[in-house]
């Protein structure tokens, strides 16, 4: 007799756990009518950052004045992962326009100037080489990541 109880009791429990997945696979939310499955978002451009260490500049001399002074500039250009190696072969030719552009300054104009001004004028003077050049310029921006006037 207690072999048939604890049948009946498992049989009882096993129409319940039945019942029950039943019950929460007919529950389940069905997808709208006309919606599509959720596509993964599109992925971001990555921006790859390139340096240009120890760029040198000897600043020109104000007209009483005797010592020699310099100016030490560290360059980060940003650009996209494709232009990379592109931009790397420029170096050269980005550090000889850096020293043009900024050999022209005494020490008080180079030492009045910002982090931003800096920027602002090297972004605009490559703008200006490779517009006179008709290249194709591979960084979107230069960014000052050491200056030291000296």
């Amino acid at each position: 007799m207690k072999a048939k109880l604890i049948i009946a009791f498992a049989g009882v429990a096993l129409a319940a756990a039945a019942a029950a997945g039943g019950a929460m696979w007919y529950m389940k939310p069905a997808p709208a009518a006309g919606a599509v499955a959720a596509k993964p978002a599109p992925e971001k451009s990555l921006t790859k950052y390139v340096t240009l260490d120890k760029v040198i500049v000897m600043l020109r001399r104000a007209p009483n004045e005797q010592a020699a002074h310099y100016l030490s500039v560290d360059l980060v250009l940003a650009t996209r992962p494709e232009d990379e190696k592109t931009t790397k072969e420029h170096l050269p030719l980005l550090r000889s326009i850096v020293v043009s552009a900024l050999s022209a300054r005494t020490l008080a104009e180079a030492s009045s100037m910002t982090v931003d001004q800096y920027a602002a004028e090297l972004n605009k003077t490559f703008n200006a080489s490779y517009e006179k050049e008709n290249h194709v310029k591979p960084f979107t921006e230069v960014m000052i990541g050491k200056l030291i006037i000296e």
